[in-house]
């Protein structure tokens, strides 16, 4: 009993030294300068942001159990010459999960962060859970977006209480339990890594494992493999499910800015139908359905296209 409370103190200081690894931004992504920061808001909450690279300023709502340190896509936009700016959304990281309260108050608390930054107009990545958030504020101030870009996400209702899997994932995910699972992944990811992705493609994908397998290379299960690392939901994806719980036909309609609507044909997480009803809501929105694997549409081998087809749009607006 001694020795096995003394490998799970052991494997507890690998796991939190490999966190407090990546929380510094120095993780895969070393040669990636990060600031992270913390804005008070005019209501006296928290806003935990990051900022990464120079140049024309992007504005990313990351996606589910994610927060300011997300890594997808970052070295490739800031190779490109953009500056990266992502605050971590309520309840993730920490941002103060009151400003979750209604995605208004949220895209209120973004622009203070912008006015804090002095960025008068930014480019909007909405990633996955994160959709709504990107949505909603390019809505409410057409001004200050160019351009929004919805990489695989959610755009109208997507888990209600009457599904299977919204009263799975209150339990898993709830902001009292979900460091436990997230434990259990990042012990499975460092003892097991390929048995853990395996496991996990039906999560992200419809396509058969054994189609999968084959688009991803070492790097990108390194990058599937940091992923796991880095997430914790927090009171953040119970913020979530609420927020993503009902129709947003009406800020749909409302987006003014050119946008780009980026999502796989087998995502298994957010079903490309939410790509298909954003097109049909927002005025001459640009659809283009990826034959990547599924969800993380960063990985595989369709993520080159994806860039392309990103880069092409950002660059021309």
């Amino acid at each position: 009993m001694v020795q096995v409370l003394k490998e799970e103190i052991r494997l507890s200081i690998l796991l939190a030294a490999q966190d407090e690894f990546m929380q510094t931004g120095l993780g895969v992504a070393s040669h990636m300068l990060r600031k992270i920061g913390q804005y008070t808001t005019k209501a006296g909450y928290n806003l935990e942001y990051s900022v990464a690279g120079q140049g024309e300023p992007i504005l990313i709502m990351h996606g589910g159990h994610s927060n300011c340190n997300e890594e997808f896509g970052y070295l490739e936009l800031t190779g490109r010459g953009y500056s990266v700016i992502t605050p971590s959304r309520p309840g993730y990281g920490k941002t103060s999960k009151e400003i979750g309260e209604h995605e208004s108050t949220s895209c209120d608390s973004y622009l203070e962060l912008l006015d804090h930054l002095k960025v008068p107009q930014v480019h909007i990545i909405a990633i996955s859970a994160g959709g709504p958030s990107g949505i909603h504020f390019a809505s409410k101030y057409p001004q200050r977006v160019r351009s929004l870009t919805l990489q695989s996400a959610v755009t109208h209702q997507w888990l209600t209480p009457a599904d299977l899997l919204f009263r799975s994932a209150q339990l898993m995910f709830h902001p009292y339990t979900e460091k436990y699972l997230w434990k259990m992944l990042r012990f499975m990811n460092m003892i097991f890594p390929a048995y853990l992705f395996r496991k996990m493609v039906s999560s992200f994908s419809q396509l058969n494992v054994e189609k999968v397998l084959p688009q991803i290379s070492e790097e990108d299960k390194r990058q599937f493999k940091s992923m796991i690392n880095r997430q914790r939901s927090g009171h953040g994806f119970k913020i979530d499910l609420k927020q993503t719980s009902y129709n947003q036909s009406n800020e749909l309609s409302a987006i003014q800015c050119p946008t780009l609507i980026l999502h796989s044909r087998y995502d298994a997480s957010v079903p490309v139908e939410h790509a298909h009803y954003a097109q049909k809501y927002i005025p001459n929105a640009q659809l283009y359905v990826l034959e990547s694997w599924g969800h993380l549409i960063w990985i595989g081998e369709g993520a080159a296209d994806m860039y392309h087809k990103l880069f092409e749009f950002l660059d021309n607006n």
